[in-house]
């Protein structure tokens, strides 16, 4: 167990490597932005004394890597600063929207993964069949389709005949029945994006081990078809599946910032584009790091995850 814990360890420390250059990348992109914050908080007519005062306030007055640190160190903190639009605490704000997107996110792939999984399966099973190809083609259009198109499919189809909402509010007395029921057509759009590439990678895993002697073995002993997928080609296809589903976990969470937007759904990826509009530069260095945070955590995982469904991978020799 020790290789295991020195490998988590040292991908561990990667992450963090990452995570740290990423918030480089997000404090120096904010930088780079055109036009003074403090003048476009107080308008072109604010007088010279009144934007200096602003930018103490704020901290502009100091140099970019001290304001960098202090960034950093309080966010390592839980603190993220006040939000210059409506002057709440950062952290109040993200709070209900982050467990928003997780809802959104656990939703869609409540239904994505054990979706993708039986169709990717099913069309190892009966590949090159009406099935296999009927499924692969419904993949590619989903996977050609943009997030934002498929929302407005959704919502021509079954928002304008009344089935569902198309808009999902959301708030503090919500049920949990009534947020699935509102959250249905968001879910539905983040599940038809992310599915098509779970299933097709499910279905080149246990397609690439059927050829394989073992299962040959399997097969001329009369196995069951479907019992020789389950139990001897599933358990070594997992590494490259569960490489997949983290890394389109890590997209539900990272990429419903269009979807949210659509359906004018509570989330963070609602919070930062309504940041952006307002520049709202402390909120949207706030929701880009936590995102960036989520992905790299979620790649980490599943960096753990494959390599320990791989023997070969733990005791090497």
């Amino acid at each position: 167990m020790s290789v295991v814990w020195t490998m988590i360890a040292k991908r561990l420390g990667l992450g963090l490597l990452t995570l740290f250059v990423i918030s480089i990348i997000i404090f120096g992109a904010t930088e780079l932005l055109p036009g003074d914050l403090a003048t476009s908080i107080l308008g072109q007519s604010a007088t010279p004394e009144t934007v200096a005062a602003i930018r103490k306030e704020l901290g502009l007055d100091l140099p970019a890597h001290t304001r960098y640190l202090n960034w950093l160190v309080a966010a390592l903190q839980g603190d993220f600063g006040t939000s210059l639009a409506n002057k709440r605490p950062i952290a109040d704000l993200i709070g209900t929207r982050l467990g928003n997107t997780l809802f959104l996110a656990l939703y869609a792939a409540a239904i994505a993964v054990p979706l993708s999984l039986m169709l990717g399966i099913l069309a190892a099973l009966y590949r090159n069949t009406v099935f296999d190809r009927a499924a692969n083609a419904l993949a590619l259009t989903s996977i050609s389709f943009p997030e934002f198109f498929v929302a407005y499919i959704l919502i021509f189809v079954l928002a304008q005949s009344g089935l569902f909402p198309s808009i999902a509010r959301m708030d503090a007395s919500t049920s949990f029945g009534e947020a699935l029921y509102r959250t249905f057509l968001p879910a539905l759009t983040l599940t038809l994006v992310v599915t098509a590439h779970m299933m097709r990678m499910t279905r080149a895993a246990i397609i690439n081990l059927l050829a394989s002697p073992y299962i040959e073995m399997a097969r001329l002993k009369g196995m069951n078809p479907m019992r020789v997928i389950l139990k001897h080609a599933l358990p070594n296809a997992l590494a490259p599946i569960i490489t997949v589903v983290a890394l389109n976990l890590a997209y539900l969470i990272t990429g419903v910032v269009v979807v949210e937007v659509v359906f004018v759904y509570p989330g963070l990826g609602q919070l930062m584009v309504d940041s952006v509009a307002k520049r709202d530069i402390p909120v949207v260095q706030a929701v880009a790091l936590i995102f960036a945070a989520a992905y790299v955590l979620l790649n980490l995982t599943a960096d753990v995850l494959s390599t320990l469904s791989n023997p070969r991978l733990i005791h090497r020799k």
